[in-house]
């Protein structure tokens, strides 16, 4: 059987579309990793060259305003110009990594509705003039609103997305922790039974949505946004495997719904390997990265303390501006990144099985 191609860059449409099955027929996912500048970005892509597998960028409205300038005056068109301007950053240069790359945005609760909103205003105005939209995809996460706005909200936007092929996340049952303000500090003392999605709401939001467009579900097993003690995330992925089947019995096919896993960081291989088989084709990681990338500046600031104290040793005048320039202690950052979603990929499967050709 020959192997389904893409050109490479991002994919949007059909070729997302193509994208996702290839990577649920193939039993792997692909990482979906949260980025807050074009050296983050550059990085996860650069990672996923190293690795030969295709890769989810995605930016947080936080990671949005980051990217735009923490000094703009207002703070809601930073969330939407930094995110548009990232998108235009992975759009050039994309291509020139040989890989397929997804352009999502991470959660947004019903405060973000409006953000996007003008993200698919753009989206719109670059599909009337070149035929693909933006961004390939955006999360919608109402998880903490009433079911019936959730599904509501989440039709309407569809509605507006699959006129341009574009997919939309939902998430159903709350992932703990939190991530840019949204949800908040994960208690791993409380009743958490709200962590587990429920089967039957899987299946309400299948019959309302997938006639709509293409879509993926979130669904919540106890996973958890950030890195807590051993033991005190308990994790079900069967919650997946009932909830795939019990949408079998209206669609048919094996794992009908597309999955998507939430707080990857720190999650354990094996659990990891047994979401990937109920259907998940994304995980998403954005602790572990933070950490892999300052992690390596501090230690290039341990081994060169001196470079940033001083511009000139004081002692025997010793020049440090090869230390102290930007680019050398944020290229060692980039690294970090790029060594440890070599691990992620080998987690998820997807190492050498880019569609890129």
């Amino acid at each position: 059987m020959t192997q389904t191609t893409l050109k490479p860059g991002v994919v949007t449409g059909k070729d997302y579309e193509t994208l996702v099955t290839a990577c649920k027929n193939g039993g792997y996912a692909l990482p979906a990793v949260n980025v807050t500048s074009s050296s983050t970005a550059n990085a996860v892509m650069e990672a996923a060259a190293k690795a030969g597998s295709d890769v989810i960028l995605q930016l947080s409205n936080g990671g949005a305003q980051f990217y735009a300038g923490q000094g703009m005056a207002d703070g809601d068109q930073a969330k939407i110009l930094g995110a548009v301007s990232c998108a235009r950053h992975i759009h050039l240069v994309a291509e020139q990594y040989g890989i397929c790359v997804v352009v999502h945005t991470d959660h947004a609760n019903k405060k973000l509705i409006p953000w996007i909103d003008a993200l698919l205003d753009w989206s719109e105005k670059r599909f009337k003039r070149l035929g693909k939209p933006l961004f390939s995809s955006h999360m919608l996460d109402l998880s903490e609103d009433p079911m019936e706005f959730n599904m509501s909200e989440s039709a309407r936007m569809l509605k507006r997305m699959s006129k341009m092929g574009m997919s939309l996340e939902i998430e159903l049952g709350v992932t703990g922790g939190e991530e840019d303000g949204i949800g908040g500090e994960f208690d791993d003392t409380a009743d958490n039974s709200h962590l587990y999605t429920q089967p039957e709401d899987v299946l309400e939001a299948y019959n309302k949505l997938a006639s709509i467009g293409h879509f993926s579900v979130a669904a919540s097993f106890g996973n958890v946004h950030g890195v807590y003690k051993p033991g005190n995330v308990k994790l079900r992925p069967e919650i997946l495997k009932n909830s795939q089947a019990l949408v079998s019995k209206t669609s048919g096919g094996n794992n009908p719904l597309n999955l998507v896993f939430h707080g990857g960081s720190g999650s354990e291989k094996a659990q990891i390997s047994e979401a990937v088989s109920y259907g998940v084709f994304k995980m998403n990681i954005d602790t572990d990265t933070q950490f892999a990338y300052s992690e390596k500046v501090g230690n290039f600031v341990d081994e060169n303390p001196k470079a940033f104290k001083y511009q000139i040793d004081p002692e025997n005048g010793t020049p440090y501006k090869k230390f102290y320039d930007p680019r050398k202690w944020i290229r060692e950052a980039e690294k970090g990144i790029i060594e440890r979603l070599q691990e992620a990929f080998d987690d998820l499967g997807s190492k050498g099985k880019s569609l890129a050709k």
